[in-house]
């Protein structure tokens, strides 16, 4: 009883987050205006070898505290680690150098840490708190229904009718792009037909007289099975996996854009800090995405809350959603202890703020999960969950591969 009470105070707790409350701080979508990222020239590349194991190779990540001893990066520096490879669906590729206009340099933000202890378990701390999102009508609307996976086993979230923003890593380990990610392909949600599979002639059908909820453990109930064979009832797990559990429309990829900041080459070490990749798809869906906003200071924020949804390798398929508070903060990235897993990793963070002059809310991806992560503070390695913020520079390169130009880049 204890177990359940617990649980339905998890799921009011995240239901609440999720659709608002009164309580919440009467906080808001503050438009600033973006530098201008503009396209400067193209060079075609040799063909990438796509011979990359899919994991991340990142040497020693700089800290919060170690990063307040680099010094300002030269426009020039931004230049170049903003300028970005595109690789198409044919296997070639491309280079492209950008200049950046209208920059104004800001100082570093960085709060100090709060002397966390070093965690020994990976990605997930403690108590479980993630939730399978198991009901069709959440898992068919916005704004789950914004998730999607990767054939190379990451997630990501839809951001235009075309485009699917992600993790660089998911396609790309700092040298060269990983194996498989020559024919990267999309899946987007959809829900299987009653009984699992395409509808025969004389096939019975299948009523659900359960429905579960968008907890972690969804509530049993029973399926009735109706037809000239009869009646029978079947557990709830056959229930889920006939009508609950998703299943994926693939759609192939055809353009990849990643920074130089990240696809380094062997020219150097690829930075943390773009760990971001933009998918254009082959062909344009129609479901409703979730639109770019320039990540607030954590001050700024609702409780210091933020949420994401992905496809953790431990949950088979289905669809986890978590939200936590973040611990620490650098210019470009959030450090925070959200349970995840591996397959999570290129997830859209988001806020859900005010828009301005109107009473509505709004959700704007405002990170990208970048994964697990051993960082320097004060000389001494502890772990994170870490993500990847949309800085205003960020966000002008990532609307120049939306949009081909930046005439919609102005605010953000």
């Amino acid at each position: 009883m204890e177990n359940v009470l617990f649980w339905l105070i998890l799921v009011t707790s995240a239901w609440a987050l999720i659709h608002g409350s009164e309580m919440e701080q009467d906080v808001m979508w503050h438009l600033r205006r973006i530098p201008r990222v503009t396209s400067e020239r193209t060079f075609h590349l040799t063909s990438p070898a796509f011979e990359a194991d899919a994991k991340m190779v990142l040497n020693r990540v700089c800290g919060i505290e170690c990063q307040k001893d680099l010094p300002a990066r030269s426009l020039s520096e931004l230049e170049d680690s903003l300028s970005y490879e595109t690789v198409f669906e044919n296997g070639t590729r491309t280079l492209t150098r950008v200049k950046v206009q209208d920059l104004v340099f800001e100082p570093t933000r960085n709060l100090t840490t709060k002397g966390a202890s070093v965690r020994r378990k990976r990605q997930v701390y403690g108590m479980d708190s993630r939730f399978s999102i198991l009901d069709k009508k959440f898992l068919t609307n916005y704004p789950f229904s914004t998730a999607v996976k990767l054939s190379t086993g990451c997630s990501g979230t839809l951001v235009s009718p075309s485009h699917v923003l992600t993790a660089a890593h998911c396609v790309h380990d700092g040298k060269d792009y990983i194996k498989g990610s020559k024919k990267l392909r999309v899946g987007l949600l959809k829900m299987r037909n009653k009984g699992g599979g395409r509808k025969r002639r004389g096939s019975k059908r299948i009523r659900r007289e359960a429905k579960g909820g968008d907890q972690r453990h969804s509530t049993k109930g029973s399926l009735k099975e109706t037809g000239k064979g009869g009646r029978r009832k079947e557990s709830g797990r056959r229930q889920r996996v006939m009508e609950g559990k998703p299943s994926f429309q693939w759609t192939r990829v055809k353009k990849t854009h990643i920074p130089k900041g990240w696809a380094s080459g062997g020219m150097g070490d690829a930075a943390l800090d773009y760990d971001y990749a933009l998918l254009e798809l082959k062909r344009a869906h129609k479901k409703k995405y979730m639109e770019l906003g320039v990540s607030p200071a954590i001050k700024k924020t609702p409780s210091g809350m933020i949420h994401f949804s992905g496809f953790d390798n431990d949950r088979a398929d289905e669809l986890v959603y978590r939200f936590c508070s973040v611990s620490d903060e650098s210019s470009d990235l959030l450090y925070q202890y959200c349970d995840a897993d591996p397959g999570s990793t290129g997830s859209g963070i988001y806020l859900r703020l005010k828009e301005p002059d109107k009473k509505n809310w709004k959700r704007k991806i405002i990170a990208v999960y970048s994964g697990h992560q051993w960082v320097d503070i004060h000389g001494v390695q502890k772990d994170y969950n870490v993500a990847v913020r949309i800085t205003p520079l960020k966000y002008a390169q990532i609307c120049l591969w939306i949009h081909g130009n930046d005439a919609n880049c102005t605010y953000g």
